[in-house]
């Protein structure tokens, strides 16, 4: 797994926000809250960057959250990239 990228910290973070709460066996409280899913952005916004940081900084400790910035690729079609802009831990 480590030969094919897997264990960078960016890749990481990105399986981790693409990850829904519950859905990790034993693990229920890792991923994104599910209840910010299809919430609009005035309310879903601030709670999801609060969830993404805390998830970040719990499941990721090589690096720091500076940053989250939420980008539509596609509006029409719902598709978001996260850029998270992190550096390098302790």
């Amino acid at each position: 797994m480590l030969a094919s990228g897997n264990g960078d910290p960016l890749v990481c973070v990105l399986n981790l926000l693409r990850t829904v709460r519950g859905e990790v066996p034993y693990e229920r409280v890792k991923g994104i809250d599910r209840t910010l899913i299809d919430t609009p952005a005035s309310y879903g916004r601030p709670r999801f960057l609060a969830d993404a940081t805390w998830l970040i900084e719990t499941y990721e400790p090589r690096l720091d959250v500076d940053d989250i910035d939420i980008n539509a690729l596609s509006a029409m079609d719902g598709d978001f990239v996260y850029d998270t802009f992190v550096k390098g831990g302790s």
